[in-house]
């Protein structure tokens, strides 16, 4: 994860809503801060999920000795510039319940998650790549839930938190899109791009599929299916990804499509390798990038370091996904298919035959626009305009007043 290094006195704007300043270690020293970029976006995205008027940075990143000062361990998330306790307010002027700031931070993929006062008006935020922590320090320091929704008893109400997805590709020919969005069935689309390491590669319905996307305002995503059998073919397959879907604009993450048996065949340590090649060649590129794999395969041929590092995309076919690890897309039905409907739903309006259906948890759209990822312009701070200058006294005027006004003062004097 990339950590920036910023001098103490340095007031860069690094989002509309954020400076480097509010991040600075409050022990008085002089030193740099460090800050990476992640928590930064995320946080950014948070401010425009809860609609904030003000997100307060309480405490950034700390110094060590300061960590340390104030109960830390001196080698915890905000010693490496990847924590902030903030507290957040409505557009009422009021704080926002830490309760409904935990919930929304789970939805955009926050890693470490607390709310950290009895009041609940505060909530310790960090995007560690180590495993999760959900808690609610006013119970301890140890992780209290897998999900604050139920933790709080916050209804999560299906529309404004699941949506629900389709993944097509050139298997689904001649797509009416206008029917599958007028469905209800497809909030977002994942679709293939293209296979293997050639440029000549592409899914022959990729074009039409992201035309059409495009053009009804369906906010879609591209995976690209991996034939890779090292780390330096998986790389080839990213950049051939890379110049398929050159000057697009994708609301989703792009994905590496690994599930070959052969694959897996080469073991857990050479499958993490070439996921890492790939989904680093994307992240370097400017992209959102996630990892499409099986929850068997997550978890017997991928290191804990590539799991935690990119967004997942989790299979798993049945009433409840048991992925035990951070993700962000459930494949969970395929409608139509006699061996993988497990809902009964026969078919997705405007797709002929089987199609993969979709639950997604994070807010992508709002992550990936507020970091000006995957195409997409990041958002910069509105310059404000120059305030208007007072004009300078008239002096010509106003002494011309003061003669009048004495010239008039001796008329009055004369005609007593």
């Amino acid at each position: 994860m990339p950590v920036n290094h910023y001098d103490y006195n340095d007031n860069t704007q690094l989002s509309p809503h954020f400076n480097v300043r509010e991040f600075r270690c409050s022990c008085g020293k002089s030193h740099e801060t460090l800050l990476a970029s992640e928590l930064v976006d995320k946080l950014e995205a948070l401010y425009t999920t809860l609609n904030c008027s003000k997100i307060i940075v309480t405490s950034g990143y700390r110094c060590p000795e300061h960590d340390k000062a104030v109960g830390g361990t001196s080698s915890g998330q905000h010693t490496k510039g990847t924590a902030a306790d903030v507290c957040c307010y409505g557009q009422d002027g009021q704080p926002i319940s830490s309760k409904t700031v935990c919930c929304k931070a789970q939805d955009l993929g926050f890693t470490g998650i607390a709310n950290i006062t009895s009041s609940y008006q505060y909530t310790h935020l960090d995007v560690r790549t180590s495993g999760k922590w959900y808690g609610d320090e006013v119970h301890g320091n140890g992780t209290v839930t897998e999900d604050f929704y139920k933790y709080f008893g916050i209804p999560k109400t299906e529309a404004k938190n699941i949506l629900k997805g389709i993944d097509v590709s050139y298997c689904q020919k001649g797509i009416d899109w206008e029917a599958a969005k007028a469905s209800g069935l497809v909030d977002f689309v994942i679709f293939q791009a293209g296979y293997g390491r050639e440029y000549d590669q592409v899914d022959v319905q990729f074009e039409r599929n992201y035309s059409e996307c495009k053009r009804l305002g369906i906010p879609c995503g591209a995976y690209w299916f991996s034939y890779a059998m090292s780390a330096d073919e998986a790389k080839r397959e990213a950049q051939v990804f890379l110049q398929t879907i050159k000057g697009k604009l994708f609301e989703y993450p792009v994905y590496m499509d690994l599930e070959l048996a052969k694959q897996f065949a080469l073991g857990k340590t050479v499958c993490s390798e070439m996921a890492d090649a790939f989904l680093s060649t994307m992240e370097q590129a400017g992209y959102y990038a996630g990892l499409y794999c099986s929850t068997y395969y997550l978890d017997k041929y991928l290191s804990n370091s590539v799991k935690s590092r990119y967004t997942i995309w989790c299979v798993q076919y049945a009433s409840k996904c048991t992925y035990q690890n951070p993700y962000g897309i459930w494949q969970y039905n395929v409608a139509g298919s006699t061996e993988h409907d497990i809902i009964g739903q026969k078919s997705i309006p405007g797709i002929v035959g089987e199609c993969d259906m979709d639950y997604c948890y994070t807010d992508y759209p709002s992550i990936i626009k507020a970091a000006g990822l995957n195409g997409f312009a990041k958002a910069t701070q509105p310059t404000e305009p120059e305030p208007t200058p007072i004009p300078e006294p008239n002096t010509e005027e106003s002494t011309l007043q003061q003669i009048l006004k004495h010239v008039a003062n001796i008329d009055e004097k004369l005609m007593k």
